[in-house]
């Protein structure tokens, strides 16, 4: 346990007449204050002399106070800032303020939204941000990898746009509208990319004609759901905040093409509403670029056919972006707009209640691989090298773990239906936290000895809670929070281990303690709803041998512990 926080706890029960209960509130929300004060001081523009920025590094050396830097391939370097992954923080800034009083948090959130929006929207209202833009905080000029061709990139990101209409609202306009103008590449048949252009000219937006398509049907983008979701958020944000009817069109329009090529059967899918159009043929199978047609057709179709499509893949990390991210985020437009948000709220319950009967295993508390027809591909061995991996890589079940027991809890605070609810059930037993009971309060028995320390799993209680009103599940949530502060506060970072190389200043701990505060003091409106977004920067990176290492993520740098190293995968 952490030493310094129970120490913290006892002198304070000593000091005041305090409950326990008040106490350990007090305490974890004074752990908060101190973490936010430490990354404001470590991670800040420590560059510019008597005028610093509001900007904030992404990641520091909780033992030297380094700053987390991008090394280019050629030797160049940069101090990473990239505010599509700081969006967690401003929630906490901005929470933080409410929850405590002291206005300084909000107001250092709110000076960053400002300083990008006047400092790094391009003329037609993108942002240099994303996973492959961001900025040097030593210079202060926009940085990105080159081989990316330094395009606009989010997903599952979630931009704050609560915070970004109340500081600029015409320059939250234009961003969204720039956004869905980069990224929509023929508005007619909904032909969306991840990537989306800077500069480009304004179209006619939410004016365009729209003719629905197949499913399937072959484009050069790829309609990855994860690049989707923030258009679909980020469009029906704009209708929130300006009653642009035209927006909330759109956004649906685009939400229900991830709807409409459903198995008619088991209701499950999809990924992708597309597939890769095919510009090229190969006979390598390990070449697994998108102009050689659709990737899962390649590995999976010679056995199982035609419905072998990457839309259908119900493969770990694709059902997190379907039944965690996309469910999270339409669960909460379905509640913010009412009877506008209907629809939104029935594809995803439709779809969640979809995925716990066809692919949850109660008995091992896993998930099935499958394809979206049913077929079940649990210890399936590939016979072929392919985009989902090599020859002889065998597909194994995956354990349901605490960011699908939140989608299922807020599904289930919306639609109490049983067989949501057996998934929370599960998922919570297999998460050492007890049994959950076989409904809200009924023959429940919660373990409050648990270890665990997700945040998730807070997330998931509070939901639980506010459904049900059952004291048990708010002081099952009160013992994870504490073993969050307890295990994961280094050096003044909250972190997944001592030993990392780089504290994140995005996580999502503090955020947990947050809302579990605002929960518990009749302030819920005081923390902004959880959508399970962030950001991230990806690209080639210079490793200590010179060589590059392609398509290297900032989450990889994360992970590492003191004294790792990057292993190497295409080196050029």
């Amino acid at each position: 346990m952490n030493t310094f926080y129970l120490n913290l706890v006892a002198a304070s029960l000593l000091m005041l007449s305090i409950s326990p209960v008040q106490a350990d509130s007090t305490q974890r929300l004074k752990a908060v204050q101190q973490y936010v004060d430490t990354v404001l001081d470590k991670a800040g523009d420590h560059y510019h002399g008597d005028k610093p920025t509001p900007l904030l590094a992404d990641g520091i050396d909780p033992r030297t106070g380094n700053q987390l830097e991008w090394h280019f391939p050629g030797g160049r370097t940069a101090v990473l800032s990239n505010f599509s992954a700081q969006q967690n923080l401003m929630r906490v800034l901005v929470g933080l303020s409410h929850l405590t009083g002291d206005a300084r948090y909000h107001q250092r959130a709110a000076d960053n939204v400002k300083y990008y929006f006047d400092h790094y929207q391009d003329k037609n209202g993108l942002l240099i941000w994303g996973g492959h833009r961001f900025v040097d905080l030593k210079t202060l000029q926009a940085e990105g990898p080159s081989e990316k061709e330094r395009v606009h990139e989010l997903k599952n990101a979630y931009p704050y746009y609560d915070l970004m209409f109340e500081v600029n609202k015409p320059a939250a306009e234009r961003f969204i509208r720039a956004f869905w103008n980069a990224h929509l590449y023929d508005w007619k048949i909904m032909e969306t990319s991840r990537h989306g252009e800077y500069g480009k000219k304004m179209g006619d937006l939410w004016n365009n004609k729209f003719e629905q398509q197949p499913p399937f049907f072959a484009t050069k983008g790829l309609s990855f759901l994860n690049a989707g979701n923030d258009l679909i958020y980020s469009a029906s944000m704009l209708y929130k905040y300006n009653n642009e009817a035209g927006a909330l069109v759109w956004a649906k329009r685009l939400a229900e093409q991830y709807v409409l090529p459903r198995d008619k059967t088991t209701g499950l899918g999809v990924y992708q509403f597309t597939q890769a159009l095919k510009r090229e043929s190969t006979t390598d199978d390990a070449d697994t670029q998108s102009k050689y047609g659709d990737r899962a057709q390649r590995q999976f179709g010679p056995e199982f056919g035609p419905s072998a499509l990457e839309g259908n893949m119900m493969l770990k990390g694709r059902t997190s972006t379907i039944y965690s991210e996309n469910a999270l985020m339409q669960l909460q437009l379905a509640s913010d707009l009412g009877n506008d948000g209907k629809d939104l709220q029935k594809w995803t319950l439709d779809g969640l209640k979809a995925f716990a009967k066809y692919a949850y295993d109660a008995a091992n508390n896993s998930f099935r691989p499958m394809i979206a027809n049913g077929k079940d591909l649990s210890n399936y061995e590939l016979p072929r090298d392919g985009y989902y991996g090599k020859k002889g890589t065998v597909l194994k079940p995956y354990k349901a773990t605490s960011d699908f027991m939140l989608s299922y809890a807020r599904a289930y605070s919306q639609d109490n239906d049983a067989d949501l609810w057996k998934v929370v059930r599960g998922i919570a037993m297999g998460q050492d936290l007890g049994d959950m009971g076989s409904k809200p309060g009924e023959s429940m028995k919660v373990n409050l000895a648990t270890s665990n320390n997700d945040p998730y799993a807070v997330f998931a209680l509070l939901d639980i809670y506010q459904t049900s009103k059952v004291k048990d599940y708010l002081t099952l949530a009160e013992t994870v929070a504490d073993n969050i502060v307890a295990t994961k506060l280094h050096n003044g970072f909250f972190m997944e281990s001592s030993d990392r190389q780089y504290a994140d200043i995005d996580s999502i701990d503090p955020y947990a303690i947050l809302a579990l505060d605002a929960v518990l003091n009749n302030k819920q409106g005081a923390v902004a709803p959880f959508l399970n977004g962030a950001g991230f920067t990806e690209g080639a990176y210079l490793m200590p041998d010179g060589t590059s290492r392609i398509s290297t993520s900032d989450n990889e740098i994360f992970a590492l512990n003191v004294g790792e190293q990057l292993k190497p995968n295409n080196k050029k």
